[in-house]
């Protein structure tokens, strides 16, 4: 059902949030002025307020809040009732002619030192869920997951339990992840991803079967300086754009 949605998530995600949003907000305002000067201006007053708004690492502080269920880090006493710990992908940068080869993403690679750092803790296997997403180009010959595994071999000399490098998206990766963890008798696992992911991550991964004990990372900072935090920024935009896109992805699941 509504299998048609896929290819067109990231045409949709890019019209629907910020900062496209609102600069079509803005736009409309400008082709307004031909017909009515009052609803031109407060179109394009109310796209520019709303663009500052959403730029503000602050407001993206709020809304995370407000939209999304933020979680503790785990305990070592969850930690020790899981079976094994789960990785959740974050892309993969193309575009890496330091290392001749394409490497995960910040945020991806910050993932997979951190279920190291608990495999550290609690020898359980490590498990690294992602494929090649929806807006993935076609020049992407590797997967997530097998870049995930380059690296973790190149700077921990650790290899993966298992990995799966086909699933597209969150709903795929928890899948996909049942369909090769569960006939090993792993239903209880310690999921890691970043803590504005985790509430439709958690979701997912229990509604395809598993036992989840959240182990978050990656929080949304709270405002540390006033001077600064309520001024946009590009970080703050990005900010705000995640936890919204994680919003409605909640709604569509």
């Amino acid at each position: 059902m509504f299998s048609w949605i896929g290819p067109l998530k990231p045409l949709l995600s890019a019209l629907i949030l910020p900062p496209v949003s609102p600069l079509l907000l803005i736009f409309a305002g400008l082709l307004l002025l031909r017909f009515s000067k009052r609803w031109a201006q407060a179109a394009m007053l109310s796209g520019a307020l709303l663009l500052w708004v959403l730029s503000c690492s602050a407001s993206a502080y709020g809304l995370n809040q407000l939209l999304l269920l933020s979680y503790p880090p785990i305990a070592s006493a969850d930690l020790q009732k899981a079976q094994a710990i789960v990785v959740l992908g974050g892309g993969v940068e193309l575009h890496a002619p330091e290392y001749g080869q394409p490497i995960l993403t910040e945020r991806a690679y910050q993932s997979l030192v951190y279920g190291r750092y608990l495999k550290t803790l609690h020898d359980l296997p490590l498990f690294y869920s992602g494929g090649k997403g929806w807006a993935a180009p076609s020049s992407q010959t590797q997967s997530e997951a097998q870049v995930a595994a380059h690296a973790l071999k190149r700077d921990f000399g650790m290899s993966f339990y298992l990995s799966d490098g086909d699933s597209r998206d969150t709903r795929e990766n928890a899948l996909r992840s049942f369909a090769l963890l569960s006939p090993q008798g792993i239903t209880r696992i310690a999921l890691v991803t970043q803590d504005w992911h985790m509430q439709r991550s958690k979701m997912l991964f229990e509604a395809a079967g598993f036992q989840v004990l959240p182990a978050p990372l990656g929080y949304i900072q709270p405002p540390l300086r006033w001077e600064t935090d309520f001024i946009p920024s590009g970080s703050g935009l990005e900010k705000s754009r995640i936890v919204l896109r994680e919003w409605l992805g909640r709604l569509h699941y």
